[in-house]
């Protein structure tokens, strides 16, 4: 095809013409770059923790930077694509990330971090639910769907099996400043691969700009997400957090009644009179938190915990991510015989086990073998689950929602991917912080020891002392109760995310029992 790709009509819609190939190259490319940004953070945790000295929950925010603009600004980019076209999103996504990965490149300190990795986060946000309706958009009939569906969701799961293979190669023989920098390289790639190969799609039929929506639930969520982050460190009862909590709902209530009053919503609630979308996008939140907290723990177990090469913390990613390319064919013939209740329920249940048997394993195991099989439970649970819950919600909706849909798929699933730091974060740093301090107080060593140790605790955390008592010979003799204290905080994290992925799998059998043929379309308005 030629370089320059012909615009379709603003009426357009791509259902009835088949995907060209220059498009589905540009959109996998372009949601693994995403993915790459997403997860290339949790593999640097215990370098950052080493070289920046984060303190408190700035750790938890070097990931939520990026995942914030993801989470909150899903709706309007599916929005924006459908009424201005899909490619120049493409385009201006992956340039955005450029910029972000280089000032994340060039870091001095958290905070320069914090705003380089929110640049690339708003960039990622235009991507992932860009490529998802580029690619439904030109698909027609359930089976082409599902195997485009199945290999969007495989390249998603490439930049996961990526990402830590860049971290633990580029930290080992470098610096984790060189992560950022080939980051910065695949977003100028991806930009210009979208440039001459994507082909435009819009579906710009009963859509507009909704300001009232955009701004409550981009308010809401960053709240929401504060006084979670925030809890531990600043106490739950302490006014910013219970502020947090409050704004949080007043602007998501903000939200429903916007989008209840107005004629062309960012979100049309009615989608979720749809059971099978409603269910798809609880599991979409519950399940991807589970398996992001999952991947969250296990970083911080391997990295700032149990002080690990990066490169072993490369490897447990792998484990988590790279499994769902091995299992593609299975995963695309799964998806067109297997009714979704079964196929999300019985991947929930592998994360769940998987979780459930890395919770047992004691923080003084630092056996990369011990961790294999644990972990193959949630990779491969993940890799089925990703790809069945995206199918359902986009099977269930028009053509010209399709966009919408999968914007608010994608919105969902990156909500759960940012609650997974922040909630596990939260879970384990208040257990791990009351824990030590409780072994502290019953310990008997000399009262100079137990103050230095609090003040290293309260200045930066359970994770700070875990560092500062493996280092400094002064508080050597409180490495050990820190590190338990980290392992049990974090088990407690695993054990949080099992539940979860399990109360997922008992909605998605108990309510999707039917086949995976699409449910009865949402009448346009």
């Amino acid at each position: 095809m030629s370089t320059t790709a012909e615009t379709p009509s603003r009426s357009t819609p791509a259902s009835g013409a088949s995907l060209a190939r220059g498009t589905l190259i540009a959109g996998c490319v372009a949601v693994c770059l995403a993915q790459i940004g997403i997860a290339i953070p949790a593999t640097l945790n215990g370098l950052f923790q080493k070289d920046l000295h984060p303190v408190g929950s700035q750790l938890t925010w070097i990931s939520d930077a990026f995942l914030l603009p993801v989470a909150v600004l899903e709706l309007t980019f599916g929005v924006l694509g459908d009424l201005f076209g899909r490619k120049r999103l493409l385009i201006g996504g992956a340039a955005l990330m450029a910029v972000g990965e280089l000032v994340s490149t060039t870091s001095s300190g958290v905070h320069q971090l914090w705003a380089g990795q929110a640049l690339a986060g708003l960039g990622a946000a235009a991507l992932f639910p860009t490529s998802l309706a580029m690619l439904a958009a030109g698909t027609s009939g359930g089976t082409q769907r599902a195997r485009v569906i199945a290999l969007w969701a495989a390249c998603l799961s490439t930049g996961g099996f990526l990402a830590p293979l860049l971290g633990g190669i580029t930290a080992t023989y470098g610096s984790w400043r060189w992560s950022f920098v080939v980051v910065t390289v695949l977003a100028v790639i991806s930009a210009a691969v979208s440039t001459l190969l994507a082909r435009d799609s819009r579906a710009p039929e009963g859509r507009s700009l909704d300001p009232a929506g955009q701004i409550t639930i981009g308010l809401g969520l960053f709240a929401l997400l504060y006084a979670i982050i925030q809890g531990p460190e600043d106490g739950w009862d302490s006014t910013p957090v219970v502020a947090g909590f409050v704004l949080a709902a007043l602007f998501l209530a903000a939200f429903v009644a916007a989008e209840l009053r107005v004629r062309s919503p960012l979100l049309r609630l009615d989608l979720f009179a749809n059971r099978s979308f409603a269910v798809a996008s609880i599991v979409a939140v519950v399940g991807m938190f589970s398996f992001l907290g999952t991947a969250y723990s296990v970083s911080i177990r391997l990295g700032p915990a149990q002080d690990q090469p990066p490169m072993h913390t490369a490897m447990a990613f792998l484990l988590l991510n790279g499994l769902a390319l091995v299992l593609l064919p299975v995963t695309e013939r799964l998806l067109h015989r297997v009714a979704p209740g079964l196929l999300t329920g019985g991947g929930l249940v592998l994360i769940a086990a998987g979780d459930f048997w890395t919770a047992t394993l004691p923080i003084g195991d630092r056996a990369m073998t011990s961790l294999i099989l644990p972990l193959g439970l949630v990779g491969i649970g993940f890799a089925v689950t990703v790809s069945s819950i995206t199918a359902t919600a986009v099977n269930t909706v028009p053509h010209h929602l399709e966009g919408m849909a999968s914007a608010t798929t994608n919105l969902l699933r990156d909500f759960g991917f940012t609650l997974g730091p922040a909630v596990i974060g939260a879970v384990a740093l208040s257990r791990a912080g009351s824990g030590f301090t409780d072994k502290l107080d019953a310990s008997p060593l000399p009262a100079g020891v137990k103050h230095a140790a609090m003040e290293v605790l309260n200045e930066g955390g359970p994770l700070g002392i875990n560092s500062a008592s493996a280092a400094a010979p002064p508080l050597k003799p409180v490495h050990s109760m820190a590190l338990d204290a980290v392992g049990h905080g974090y088990s407690i994290g695993f054990v949080v995310c099992g539940a979860a992925a399990l109360a997922s799998a008992l909605l998605t059998l108990l309510t999707l029992r039917g086949s995976n043929r699409s449910a009865p379309e949402v009448d346009a308005p």
